[in-house]
């Protein structure tokens, strides 16, 4: 067979179109089973669940209320275990880590913002978002350093002093993703971010999570009901009558 010659198939191989290198998995769902025993039975949220996440993608998760979304989530950042199957995050595990160790790893690798925002009433926005490394053990200079830091990338750098109740809705969500963060964490998992909030605001503050997904590298799985915000992620999965289907972004 003929070969071409080193200069000209350098310049095929030039010409020919790139190819974008595929990213590694970083969450592997296989064979997840959910159910829980009621007063009527046997509820089963889903069954026989397997996909991948790869780094770097922003993945959105929707479904009717009672799916089991948030119940997935809870599983993916080892704050739930399954009945069956497991959830892998790079080689480890989650279904076999002990409480000890499932602190940790979420502490380490995994930012949650919710819904509602959770911040202590009693504590500035400044302290909030220093929580999560204090109960790291990290200092309270180090860790008052790095929220202050992180307020400023929210746009809240201004605000640092008010406590929660001195915040309207918006700025009270910036604060939880700033707290979410702050350990520099692989990945953002979302729980209806912006469902408490209005159109205007909710696209601020998805606009916000779009940036800082970019910029810091974040691989997020958000759940939402907003099917204009999912058509935003890289990726649609919907969760419906306890298995799992990939969506286009019409079909959202």
């Amino acid at each position: 067979m003929e070969t071409l010659p080193t200069t000209e198939r350098a310049m095929v191989q030039a010409l020919s179109p790139s190819r974008e290198k595929a990213h590694p998995t970083l969450i592997s769902v296989r064979n997840l089973h959910k159910e829980y025993l009621t007063g009527r039975g046997r509820l089963v949220l889903f069954d026989k669940l397997s996909f991948d996440v790869p780094e770097g993608q922003m993945l959105a998760i929707v479904g009717q209320s009672g799916a089991g979304k948030s119940t997935l989530l809870h599983i993916l950042g080892a704050l739930d275990t399954p009945s069956e199957g497991d959830v892998f995050f790079t080689s480890i595990s989650l279904r076999s880590l002990r409480s000890r160790e499932a602190a940790s790893f979420r502490n380490r690798e995994v930012g949650y913002v919710w819904q509602f925002h959770y911040l202590l009433p009693e504590f500035t926005a400044l302290e909030n978002v220093a929580m999560p490394l204090l109960a790291r053990g990290e200092t309270k200079a180090e860790a008052l350093k790095s929220a202050e830091r992180w307020l400023n990338e929210v746009e809240l750098g201004d605000r640092m002093g008010h406590r929660a109740g001195e915040l309207s809705g918006g700025e009270q969500q910036r604060v939880s993703l700033a707290r979410a963060l702050v350990t520099r964490p692989r990945v953002l998992l979302a729980d209806e971010p912006t469902g408490d909030l209005d159109g205007q605001t909710a696209d601020m503050v998805f606009s916000l999570i779009e940036r800082l997904h970019a910029t810091h590298g974040l691989t997020s799985v958000i759940v939402t009901h907003n099917t204009a915000l999912a058509r935003r992620c890289d990726r649609i999965l919907r969760l419906e009558k306890g298995r799992v289907e990939e969506v286009s972004s019409r079909e959202a």
